[in-house]
């Protein structure tokens, strides 16, 4: 099983997990005390990755790269695919091989599945909340270090990727203004300097006009009712794509996606996403 992301490097991933999970470089760490101490060296075991919930899956290439650091002979079978929405008891991985490898790898394993599926879960659970209107976009509210793997969940989950970080847009909030003393003045110092996509965040209806005019190519509606988001949508027309940002919940998306605007984003996505229940449960061979 091939697994890539652009900018993302699995094996390191891997290595640096299992490293930490392990003590490698603290005294006397370096390996899996219980393990070696209580499992034989050639005891084999076979194993059952499964969901406890109804979730959306994501992660389960990664779970396979861990358990093959370990034992590169094991036997892996994913049942299920990425992005599928599965019924609670669906079994999701077999595998076979040894058993210190498995015991070893997998709490990262897991921690791993979990996270990304508990992200994509919620996230197709703002997506059907949207009932087809809108586009749901992530943010950057990501835990440091894990921001490609986290975008990548979102992504199975049915959103769509905001920018991936600081270099791909130009995002000039609140602060950018202030000291540019203006979000058009903003706008025009990024566009004379080269910059191709520029999301301009305004909170006022009156600034949308001087961010356009400026050259804008993406407005993003900050923390705006639904009331502001329709009349938004109506000044902007099909100028440019906007965004409705700012306390989106669950039970408000739905109206908020149906004003008209482009997208809808959503921090919590990333940040609060619970794990979600996935268990693996080994038998001996």
């Amino acid at each position: 099983m091939t697994f890539t992301l652009p900018g993302f490097d699995l094996a390191q991933f891997v290595r640096a997990t299992l490293d930490e999970d392990l003590g490698l470089g603290l005294p006397g760490g370096g390996h899996d005390v219980t393990s070696e101490s209580v499992i034989p060296a050639d005891a084999q075991f076979s194993g059952v990755m499964d969901s406890r919930d109804a979730v959306v899956v994501a992660g389960l290439p990664i779970a396979a790269a861990f358990f093959r650091a370990l034992d590169p002979s094991m036997e892996i079978e994913v049942l299920v695919e990425e992005g599928a929405a599965v019924s609670g008891g669906t079994d999701l991985m077999r595998l076979s091989g040894n058993a210190r490898a498995m015991l070893t790898a997998e709490r990262s394993a897991l921690n791993t599945v979990q996270h990304l599926s508990g992200i994509a879960t919620m996230t197709r659970q703002y997506v059907d909340a949207m009932a087809g209107h809108a586009t749901l976009l992530d943010t950057r509210k990501t835990i440091p270090g894990l921001r490609h793997l986290e975008k990548y969940a979102t992504r199975k989950g049915g959103a769509k990727n905001h920018r991936m970080g600081l270099w791909d847009a130009a995002m000039i909030k609140d602060n950018h203004v202030l000291v540019a003393g203006g979000g058009a003045e903003a706008v025009r110092r990024a566009r004379e300097a080269g910059v191709k996509d520029i999301i301009c965040e305004v909170d006022r209806i009156d600034q949308i006009e001087p961010a356009l005019a400026a050259g804008a190519s993406h407005v993003l509606l900050d923390n705006m009712t639904v009331a502001e988001l329709r009349e938004a949508v109506e000044i902007i027309g099909a100028r440019v794509p906007c965004e409705a940002s700012g306390g989106v919940r669950l039970d408000t998306i739905g109206a908020i996606a149906a004003t008209g605007v482009t997208y809808v984003s959503v921090g919590r996505l990333t940040q609060s996403a619970p794990a979600a229940d996935i268990g693996l449960d080994f038998t001996p061979l």
